[in-house]
């Protein structure tokens, strides 16, 4: 008799720690062994060691809040922007020379700020249905916005009020076992966070979520306070974080925080969360901050190098470091960032290193995790809304009824506005077409998004695109000397590039479109600083210059002279660049509205799915609308060159947000399907009217720039509730439906 087939139950992997976490110990051994080959003179020292354990105690923290959000499958892009006002509002609430209270109400006051942040992403995210990366995106600008505007630029030190608070200030300096506090504050959050993501209820409510929101609730899970409460433990982790550095300085500066989101998601993924959700691990977020906290020293304390210096006849040979130039880490971190999100499904999911491992042992391979871990979303657009049919019947009423219509009335309104705070202001010609001057670069840069957009993707690198055409034409014409048509060619070569990889990495590896364009905003922003060593270049050739000049100007330099009349009038005040943009926006309008390309655009962001099965290649729709956005962000950076007749690192910084808030407000869907040129221009009227409205000196009072951000965060937050609540759930057609059942009601009753 043959013995009876028995089925061999594997025990379930450990959710607190695993081979992961050891393959991550085994490259740390070795990045650090290589850091003291390279620089013995640091990583060889005791107190290196030391000094990287408390640089990652801060980022470890965050990681910890941070794995519990993107095990929902959510994503808090907040963190960064929230320990830096957490810092500063500290400073600001303790300093002497600023509100003088003590540290105890200071503290509550920052845990409190830390609680209300992480309330107002969850609701964001989950009740009123914001995507969680434009919600945290919009909180990180809103954030960074309050830090400079709270500091005004400037630092903020407390050096001798501190004496007086030895106990909380003790926290970020050494104790008496020899390591600083902070250590200690992390080792015990991670232990907790460990415990609570691995071994309690809260955790499996978390990696249920995560894996399938949709079987959770069928489970009786309350998924969407499992996810308000991630946000809040990611909030109040950065809030920690924040009063630890708050501690150890004993002041705060306005960088405080910049590109720490980016730091932090990186460590997660690294340390073998999913950014698919249902995967992830305390341990190996905090060893993951380790690595790249390690990393960051690695390559920002460089290496010793002799170099020969001659004086005169001699020649001397000194000591130096070679350290790589400005922008190189955060440019390291982006790459860091899309091949750490890369590993987890083409080679976690599909168990590359065990199966190789089985092949060498002659052994069948295990099977592979199931890749398509994504449900695909359904049909997010809706056809025309019943208020639309109910106003069809006049003119003004098919106006109310397009989706651009909102987008119209308001660059009306705030024109009308402009006019009536400061006629003699808005009246002149030539300070309208400033006004749009300014207008021009956020509009070209809109055009190319609302492809994007209306695909249903998303870019958030269009700002550090336009910085790095910029930089590469700058690059080109005052260090190298190059002529101005070779300077355009090779800035519009590497924004394209930008954009070429973001669609490669979006298209061919089935990345995110958010989380491939967050890493191209920093490395491109990293680049662009890169190659002007992080200063400011000008003094360029005139031609060049020309793309941002008047009309009136380049016919005066070919020696050619108007005579007096209208048609000088207008071209001492029309320039070129806002001929180009009209240009391109016309032909990106005609393809979007009438071409069939644009018809397939709208298909695949309404449906991707079906957009397939109805034979659209949805994924070279995707790829050249990437591309484009990329295209208009590069024409946007070398007229900002040109116009300005210099170059700055931080031009474009905040364009992303102008940019997504103009597509939105001018009748574009963050959920795709949608998208008008007509719309899109709008909205970034009612961006730059805004702009220019606040900073209008009205009786001797103009709103400074870093508030300006801010009200433009919540304008973007507003426009997308508009979407979602008036356009896509339609609660104007409800309500204007039931009001006409009511009215029908009583007639019937009074007949």
């Amino acid at each position: 008799m043959e013995p009876h087939a028995t089925t061999r139950h594997e025990r379930a992997p450990s959710q607190l720690i695993g081979g992961w976490e050891a393959g991550l110990m085994g490259l740390l051994v070795l990045l650090y062994l290589g850091g003291a080959i390279v620089n013995p003179a640091f990583f060889g020292s005791a107190e290196a060691f030391h000094a990287v354990l408390r640089d990652t105690s801060r980022v470890a923290i965050i990681a910890v809040g941070m794995t519990f959000v993107i095990v929902n499958k959510d994503l808090d892009l907040s963190v960064g922007s929230t320990y830096g006002l957490v810092a500063v509002v500290f400073a600001r609430l303790f300093a002497s020379n600023v509100l003088d209270l003590n540290v105890l109400t200071a503290i509550i006051l920052c845990m409190t700020l830390g609680i209300v942040i992480g309330l107002a992403n969850g609701v964001l995210v989950t009740v009123l249905k914001v995507p969680a990366f434009i919600a945290t995106l919009t909180v990180l600008f809103i954030g960074r916005g309050f830090v400079l505007a709270l500091t005004h630029g400037q630092a903020i030190y407390y050096p001798g009020k501190a004496k007086d608070y030895p106990l909380f200030f003790h926290l970020g300096e050494t104790n008496v076992f020899g390591f600083n506090n902070q250590i200690a504050i992390f080792a015990v959050v991670a232990v907790i966070g460990a415990l609570v993501l691995g071994k309690t209820r809260w955790g499996y409510e978390t990696f249920a979520t995560g894996g399938n929101e949709q079987a959770a609730v069928y489970a009786g899970i309350p998924t969407n306070w499992v996810r308000i409460r991630a946000y809040l433990i990611s909030s109040l982790c950065a809030t920690l974080a924040g009063l630890m550095s708050a501690a150890q300085d004993k002041g705060v500066t306005p960088l405080y925080g910049v590109s720490g989101e980016l730091t932090v998601i990186a460590a997660v993924i690294i340390g073998g969360a999913s950014i698919l959700g249902g995967r992830g691990r305390v341990a190996g977020s905090c060893l993951g901050a380790l690595l790249v906290v390690l990393l960051d020293k690695v390559l920002r304390e460089g290496w010793p190098i002799k170099r020969t210096v001659k004086i005169g006849d001699e020649e001397i040979t000194v000591n130096a470091v070679f350290s790589l130039p400005v922008g190189a880490v955060p440019v390291f971190l982006g790459l860091l960032l899309v091949i750490a999100v890369l590993i987890e499904p083409h080679l976690i999911r599909r168990q590359v290193a065990t199966r190789f491992w089985a092949w060498l042992r002659g052994r069948p391979p295990p099977p592979a995790y199931e890749i398509g871990g994504v449900a695909l979303e359904g049909v997010q657009t809706k056809g025309a809304m019943a208020t639309d049919t109910a106003m069809s019947t006049t003119t003004f009423g098919r106006l109310l009824g397009r989706r651009d219509s909102l987008a119209i009335i308001l660059a009306v309104l705030l024109w009308l506005t402009g006019v009536a705070l400061r006629p003699d202001y808005w009246w002149n010609l030539s300070n309208s077409f400033a006004i749009l001057l300014n207008y021009t670069e956020l509009a070209l840069i809109a055009i190319g998004l609302t492809y994007v957009i209306a695909a249903g993707d998303i870019d958030l690198s269009v700002g550090s695109v336009l910085a790095l055409s910029g930089s590469t034409a700058a690059y080109f014409l005052k260090v190298l000397g190059a002529d101005p048509f070779t300077a355009i060619a090779m800035g519009l070569l590497a924004g394209m590039a930008a954009g070429f990889v973001n669609a490669v990495v979006t298209v061919g590896f089935k990345l995110p479109a958010f989380i491939a364009t967050l890493g191209m905003y920093y490395i491109a922003r990293g680049l662009a600083a890169w190659f002007v060593a992080g200063q400011q270049l000008a003094g360029w050739p005139e031609g060049y210059n020309l793309l941002g000049r008047k009309v009136n100007d380049i016919l005066l330099h070919f020696r050619i002279s108007l005579p007096p009349g209208i048609l000088r009038t207008v071209a001492e005040v029309v320039s070129v660049q806002t001929i180009w943009m009209f240009f391109v926006a016309l032909m990106a309008g005609v393809v979007l509205a009438y071409m069939p390309f644009g018809h397939k655009l709208r298909a695949t962001g309404g449906n991707i799915r079906a957009a397939a099965y109805a034979g659209i290649n949805t994924d070279q729709v995707r790829f050249i609308a990437l591309m484009l956005a990329a295209l208009c962000a590069a024409m946007a950076g070398i007229i900002n060159a040109a116009y300005f007749r210099s170059f700055n690192p931080v031009a474009g910084q905040f364009r992303e947000l102008d940019a997504i808030a103009s597509v939105i407000i001018g009748g574009g869907s963050i959920f795709g399907g949608y998208g008008t040129m007509i719309g899109a221009l709008a909205g970034a009227a009612v961006i730059t009217l805004v702009r220019a409205l606040m900073q209008l000196n009205v009786q001797g009072f103009s709103m400074p720039q870093h508030w300006i951000n801010v009200f433009i965060g919540l304008i973007l937050i507003v426009a997308v509730l508009i979407d979602i609540w008036v356009r896509q759930a339609n609660i104007f057609g409800h309500l204007l439906a039931r009001l006409a059942r009511v009215r029908s009601g009583k007639e019937i009753a009074h007949g």
